[in-house]
């Protein structure tokens, strides 16, 4: 099982009261799925999991394992602990969990592999490591990478470093069969898939689906003309999608198309300025023009 394609780190969406708007979030869902999307991620950080209660975690994560039901979806859940994994074992539906390099201690390149050793003890599913260091503090090497690969039960990596760098490139060079690496950050998807990555987990995919699928299809394609054309109105897009902190600007855009209720976060994030909404509808707007 090789993940391939575009999967949806789902927001949570809130009401004017503040509380989870459900049916904003199975609509969001639906319209992922019909643009062409492989699969969602559930609780991942774009969807504010920590501001969340368990009760809300749980309604959040029942609305998307329905549609992902309904749509044969692969689903992804962030789960970064041996209890949060044992939670997963009476979902059936989840095909795989995302969990996160350990954040904060840095316990180097060994340290991560024996974390995930002992994670994968307890997994009722398979494992995606994701690995976001200026997030975590913690680099790791492309042995590093690779000997993670190799751990029985992780199945893939979500590959966030910031840009495309010198272990990058090592580690794309010699991927075993059947790993996934599935691109992280947004900006930079585009020369990722060009470098051999399988697909993306792209938050700014929630307000441009079908382009970021048409184009992790045109490198896979081998339409790299295309795929350049596309990438770079996309990485654009994905510029003015995180100007402010993640999920704020794009929030406010899916509210400004009507397909969320409000453009509310939760503290500590805060909600995002207007001219921010207005440069990002603007690049959004620019995506006509890419011949397809």
């Amino acid at each position: 099982m090789t993940f391939t394609g575009l999967y949806v780190p789902m927001i949570t969406p809130f009401d004017a009261s503040g509380s989870v708007a459900l049916d904003a979030l199975a609509s969001l869902a639906h319209q992922a799925m019909d643009a062409g999307a492989a699969g969602l991620v559930a609780l991942g950080t774009t969807g504010e999991p920590t501001t969340l209660s368990e009760t809300e975690q749980r309604e959040v994560l029942d609305v998307l394992t329905s549609v992902s039901r309904e749509r044969r979806a692969r689903l992804l859940v962030g789960a970064n602990s041996i209890e949060a994994l044992r939670a997963l074992d009476k979902r059936p539906d989840v095909t795989a969990a995302l969990c996160l390099v350990p954040p904060f201690l840095r316990p180097g390149g060994a340290g991560v592999l024996a974390h995930f050793t002992h994670l994968t003890q307890a997994r009722p599913v398979p494992l995606v490591a994701y690995h976001v260091p200026y997030r975590t503090g913690q680099q790791l090497s492309a042995d590093d990478l690779r000997r993670l690969a190799d751990l029985t039960g992780i199945v893939g990596i979500k590959h966030a470093v910031g840009g495309i760098d010198t272990d990058t490139i090592d580690f794309l060079a010699d991927i075993r069969p059947g790993f996934a690496v599935l691109g992280g950050e947004d900006q930079f998807i585009s020369p990722l898939l060009a470098l051999g990555a399988h697909g993306g987990i792209l938050a700014s995919a929630h307000v441009a689906t079908a382009d970021f699928v048409q184009l992790i299809e045109l490198w896979h394609d081998d339409d790299p003309a295309r795929a350049r054309a596309l990438g770079h109105k996309l990485a654009a897009l994905s510029a003015a999608l995180f100007a402010e902190p993640n999920p704020a600007v794009i929030k406010s855009v899916l509210h400004a198309q009507g397909r969320i209720p409000t453009p509310a976060v939760r503290l500590p994030l805060l909600p995002a300025g207007a001219e921010a909404t207005r440069a990002a509808l603007q690049r959004l707007d620019d995506l006509v023009s890419v011949p397809r």
